[in-house]
């Protein structure tokens, strides 16, 4: 990670007292011209292209959010990998698990996307901090497996989420089953935008996690090499942008991040999508366009 995102996210961090102080309303929405304006655009991306445009969006500072289709239920693909490093932190911050641990690698853990530990097969292995960063920065769904596993396994981290508030968001699977469904009304592996909107808040700037701990966790996100092309690169280039992509082969893409604008409080935006219409390069740019407007809430 650049150093000067170093230095921006120490100085981001030094004001977390006064972005997790209860807010007055935390559901009420943005004002309503402005609201009204963003839902527009959201439903017109979703027409432009077919399927489902799932999104939320908050100022943390004031509580205002804006969603669509905010209660609906879609995949979460590799954001997932985000609650899955944040439970192995709050076993770390409870002294049951050390990030210095050593995990083996071995080729039968390798599974679709591994572009970290690919490298490591055999020897000593790889960290759970590595793992974690490995997961998260790099979406490798080796490390990601493997970490659920040293959890305890899928349930454990669903009972994680219950234990921080998340009553919607469930891991039933591992990487790559997780990704696709079986039919519809399926719930295995899924979330809504809202749920995962105030996940992220949770474990970002609330109490779920030590303060250090939550540093680590954005840290992991800012550094993410996935998502340039989505939310990131629809917001202002000066603001620091901490994000986990997900993507299927079906239709379904997805970016959730927090960003800290230069000059106000951070904003929360989640994006998931099934447009199985559209391609790739089309897919991002909804995620994207979701970015600008999130940078207007």
């Amino acid at each position: 990670m650049p150093l000067i995102n170093r230095r921006r996210l120490l100085s981001v961090f030094s004001l977390l007292p006064l972005a997790t102080l209860p807010l007055p309303a935390l559901a009420k929405t943005a004002s309503a011209t402005n609201a009204r304006e963003v839902k527009r655009k959201l439903e017109a991306l979703e027409q432009r292209h077919g399927g489902r445009v799932g999104v939320a969006l908050m100022n943390v500072a004031t509580g205002e959010t804006v969603s669509h289709r905010g209660d609906e239920r879609f995949l979460f693909n590799s954001t997932g990998k985000v609650f899955i490093a944040a439970a192995v932190l709050a076993q770390v911050d409870r002294d049951r698990i050390s990030l210095d641990q050593r995990i083996e690698v071995k080729t039968s853990d390798l599974t679709g996307w591994t572009p970290i530990t690919e490298k490591h097969l055999g020897g000593p292995g790889m960290t759970i901090a590595e793992l974690c960063q490995a997961a998260v920065a790099w979406s490798d769904n080796a490390a990601a497996n493997l970490l659920i596993e040293r959890l305890g396994g899928p349930a454990d981290i669903t009972a994680f989420l219950r234990s921080i508030g998340d009553i919607t968001t469930r891991l039933d699977r591992t990487e790559p089953t997780l990704n696709e469904h079986d039919h519809d009304g399926d719930e295995r592996d899924t979330t809504t935008p809202l749920a995962m909107m105030q996940t992220l808040r949770t474990l970002l700037l609330g109490e779920a996690l030590s303060p250090s701990s939550r540093h680590q966790l954005a840290a992991w996100m800012i550094e993410g090499k996935m998502g340039d092309a989505r939310l990131r690169a629809g917001m202002p280039a000066d603001w620091l942008v901490g994000e986990k992509t997900g993507t299927n082969s079906v239709g379904n893409a997805a970016d959730i991040g927090i960003a800290w604008p230069s000059d106000r409080g951070a904003v929360i935006a989640i994006a998931y999508v099934y447009l199985p219409q559209a391609d790739k390069a089309q897919r991002d740019q909804v995620i994207k366009d979701i970015g600008t407007l999130a940078a207007s809430v």
